[in-house]
């Protein structure tokens, strides 16, 4: 069996392996020469998955194994105490799949526990133990696992294991996020104890070691789910929870259960386009703006010229609206689905954009139609049988609640604050109503949009992101440029981008976008705001039988994703 090593390695974290390889799994085809690729936002834990599929692993074994070295070299932004949504497409049965992993409120959850004197009060749902959902990582991961997997699992988790024990060079994107967050690692000793090691921010490059993590994972690999919901690292997270005033119990652990859901599916000038239905918001909103945009010939405008930029802001204001009215868990409050996603909803959309000015936020959404900042990381892999994974994981905001759980080494997350707790909105700014209201063992609404794009029966575009809300506007124009402007992928990822969530009223655009593109937009109405980033976007395209990827140059050279 011939192995040919790195035909290219891009940036620090995309590599192409070509082998040929068995057939030992469940998802999979018979032997043949291959192709695959990890792409993340980590080269740590990009090689991770990599060295799975060079052991003849599957997509989801390279997924998993991915997973769980992002929870140890980046827990500023995913972990064993957060959550996700995976999609997959299975080759041989040409099937796909959707699990959702999402962290759920604890039973005894309720809105006046965010609240000081009748008022309420942000910091409770974004730092210390009230901020804590259940976490569904662990549980999710060995889902996936169990039901696709095809190594040892012992197998799979070894590159995380060894990253925590042995320790990993820190990247300037972590660094970064430390640095950041020196005033939060001052309040709780235990995240200062791990990733400030003498008091000091460390520097990219640097050896980082997380023994207690690593022996959680050992546990993982040897007992299963088990132990981190029912066991000593359940126990574990209570106790510090309870200490600091938290309301979780063994129970809510216990009961945690990850759930397979039915894909949402739709299409795209003739492309299959498969992606996470709610409680993932990201979705939805992305087959919404492909359906409206599918009705406009989208190439023959310069790209992001303001015409272009102008029609996507638009159709953004009415997708976000429509979140913020209609979507939520699904197992709480029954959503719009068809019709936000059907044709005839996407030509009254068309029917209202106006080429040369915009609205006030009460014009956009179905409302209208008389019918009826972060820690979040994405990867893409793509193995050699066909089979694609999607996966996005997030602990919310940077290091989540701050809380990390000793003896352990588990960064909790403060996936509460993604609740409609209150009128002005969560940290991003993101409205919404009782459809996402906190209620016990409910999923928070998300921005998260795993994607997988089919040209016929074969993975044509795999793809998702990281950055809160823009994780939707931020996968929505990488894949434009992709499909509509045919761009390379590593120009497509990190071609400038703009961002509108309806509510606040602005136009974010990033600061490469030209002066006189943005005095075109503000003339036709929108109040333009520049910003560093919008968005962290990991894509791997697959054409004429040749795969490429790109990792967002963004979150490394400026650091900051959240």
């Amino acid at each position: 069996m011939t192995v040919k090593r790195w035909i290219k390695f891009y940036s620090i974290i995309v590599v192409f392996l070509f082998w040929s390889a068995a057939d030992h799994g469940r998802i999979g085809l018979a032997q043949r020469s291959v192709s695959g690729m990890v792409v993340s936002d980590n080269a740590v834990a990009t090689k991770a998955g990599m060295e799975i599929l060079a052991r003849g692993g599957n997509a989801v074994d390279a997924a998993v194994a991915t997973a769980f070295a992002l929870a140890v070299v980046d827990q500023a932004a995913s972990g064993l105490g957060g959550g996700g949504f995976m999609v997959i497409y299975e080759a041989k049965e040409r099937r796909a799949h959707a699990l959702d992993f999402r962290e759920t409120a604890p039973e005894a959850s309720r809105v006046d526990l965010y609240t000081k004197g009748g008022k309420p009060v942000p910091s409770l749902s974004l730092t210390g133990a009230l901020a804590v959902a259940v976490p569904g990582e662990v549980a999710g991961l060995l889902q996936a696992f169990k039901r696709f997997g095809s190594l040892p699992v012992q197998t799979v988790m070894a590159p995380a294991i060894r990253y925590a024990t042995e320790g990993f060079p820190v990247d300037g994107a972590l660094s970064y996020a430390i640095e950041r967050q020196q005033s939060n690692m001052k309040r709780f000793p235990e995240l200062a104890r791990i990733f400030m090691p003498k008091d000091e921010v460390p520097a990219p490059g640097q050896l980082l070691r997380q023994t207690d993590l690593g022996d959680s994972l050992k546990a993982i690999a040897a007992q299963g789910a088990d132990v981190f919901y029912q066991g000593w690292i359940a126990q574990a997270i209570v106790e510090t929870l309870k200490k600091d005033g938290g309301v979780m119990t063994l129970d809510d652990l216990k009961n945690y259960k990850p759930i397979w859901r039915e894909p949402l599916i739709g299409t795209y000038r003739k492309r299959t386009v498969i992606t996470m239905p709610p409680p993932s918001s990201g979705g939805i909103a992305i087959l919404e703006m492909l359906d409206v945009l599918e009705g406009y010939k989208l190439n023959k405008f310069p790209h992001n010229s303001a015409t272009y930029l102008h029609l996507l802001a638009e159709v953004m204001k009415h997708a976000f609206a429509d979140r913020a009215q209609y979507l939520g868990d699904p197992d709480f409050v029954k959503a719009p689905v068809s019709m936000l996603v059907s044709r005839e909803y996407a030509s009254w959309i068309r029917s209202r954009i106006s080429p040369v000015k915009t609205y006030p936020p009460k014009y956009y959404g179905l409302a209208n139609l008389k019918v009826e900042q972060g820690g979040t990381t994405h990867f893409s892999v793509l193995d050699q049988f066909g089979n694609a994974v999607a996966c996005t994981l997030s602990v919310n905001t940077r290091f989540g609640s701050k809380i990390l759980v000793p003896k352990t080494g588990i960064v909790l997350n403060n996936t509460i604050d993604d609740f409609a707790l209150h009128a002005n909105g969560n940290t991003y700014g993101l409205v919404g109503n009782d459809a996402n209201s906190l209620r016990p063992r409910k999923r928070p609404l998300s921005s998260m949009a795993p994607t997988i794009v089919l040209q016929g029966e074969r993975p044509e575009l795999v793809v998702g992101g990281a950055g809160g809300p823009r994780i939707i506007s931020a996968t929505l124009q990488t894949m434009l440029n992709i499909l509509e402007y045919q761009m390379p992928v590593k120009e497509a990822v990190a071609a400038a981008r703009i961002h509108h969530q309806w509510i606040p009223d602005e136009l974010s655009v990033e600061v490469e976008i030209p002066a006189d593109i943005k005095k075109s937009l503000e003339r036709r109405g929108h109040v333009v705001k520049e910003r560093s980033e919008l968005g962290v976007v990991q894509a791997i395209v697959v054409k004429r039988g040749k795969i490429s990827g790109a990792p967002d140059p963004r979150k490394e050279e400026r650091g900051r994703a959240e």
